[in-house]
């Protein structure tokens, strides 16, 4: 595992703590996400699926309810706190058909054709190399079986996060952009998932824009909270500001983010991109 990898690791387990808190308000803002990642890996009841850093256990949970009793689900994550998160929720709802391994994508310790389909939902921005998690994905899955990719669409169509970031931008100072960096907008321009895909060994790539409403029971400032613990670089940047900054940052994102919020209810309108493969038969 090179340095980089391990550093990456680190961050995502200093932040496990904070998914594990908000745990329920991000599988209720992104399950509009998770019904159209399961729709187009063409999931169905019985089906066997490896979910690829599945994190705190998202969409993996709602994938094993609706499989059934007679389908499984394997979680994987690097992270083996926020995994723990993931079982401490499956436990606490009953949800026995599924499983647990803490791995990375580009080494997904399962046997060839094991599995009926494969997902990722907002995680294969951050893979090291996307193409060899493509290939594993495909790897671990029957011959006809699809692979799914959920991955954000462009900053500006998404307000959740340029709200945020519109304002930490004229009080911190940007970092040059590298390209192809792990970053969550990483994907966001058409077609250049889908090339991974095609790169893969993934035939039939499609591409689907999903147009949905990030909500949950939050108010503005909930909100802030929120954003400010569940993300490692929103949080690096805040660390090197005073308090006076900090608070002058506040009062602005809280007015920024004013009309996405009423009666304590937060609704970002958000666009997201699936794409999905099939492995040759």
């Amino acid at each position: 595992m090179s340095e980089a990898i391990r550093d990456t690791i680190q961050e995502w387990r200093e932040t496990a703590s904070y998914w594990a808190k908000h745990h329920g308000t991000i599988r209720q803002m992104f399950e509009p996400l998770t019904r159209a990642l399961i729709e187009q890996a063409r999931i169905s009841e019985g089906a066997r699926v490896v979910d690829v850093a599945g994190g705190a256990g998202e969409p993996s949970l709602t994938i094993a309810q609706e499989i059934g009793e007679k389908g499984q689900v394997i979680c994987t994550d690097p992270v083996a706190e926020r995994l723990a998160t993931a079982e401490k929720e499956a436990l606490s709802h009953g949800i026995r058909n599924i499983q647990f391994q803490q791995c990375t994508a580009d080494s997904l310790p399962f046997a060839h054709d094991m599995f009926d389909s494969a997902v990722s939902r907002l995680g294969i921005m951050f893979f090291p190399d996307p193409v060899a998690g493509v290939r594993e994905m495909l790897r671990v899955i029957k011959p006809g079986g699809y692979v799914a990719l959920a991955v954000w669409g462009k900053s500006e169509a998404n307000p959740y996060s340029y709200v945020v970031t519109n304002v930490l931008s004229r009080h911190v100072q940007a970092t040059a952009p590298v390209p192809d960096a792990a970053d969550a907008f990483r994907f966001a321009e058409p077609g250049k998932l889908a090339n991974v895909l095609n790169k893969g060994g993934a035939i039939d790539v499609a591409e689907v824009v999903v147009d949905f409403d990030l909500t949950a029971p939050l108010s503005a400032e909930e909100f802030w909270t929120f954003r400010s613990e569940i993300s490692e670089s929103l949080r690096s940047k805040l660390k090197t500001l005073d308090d006076k900054q900090k608070r002058q940052i506040t009062r602005e994102v809280l007015e920024a983010a004013t009309p996405f919020f009423a009666n304590g209810q937060m609704r970002f309108p958000a666009q997201m991109i699936i794409v999905s493969g099939r492995k040759p038969d």
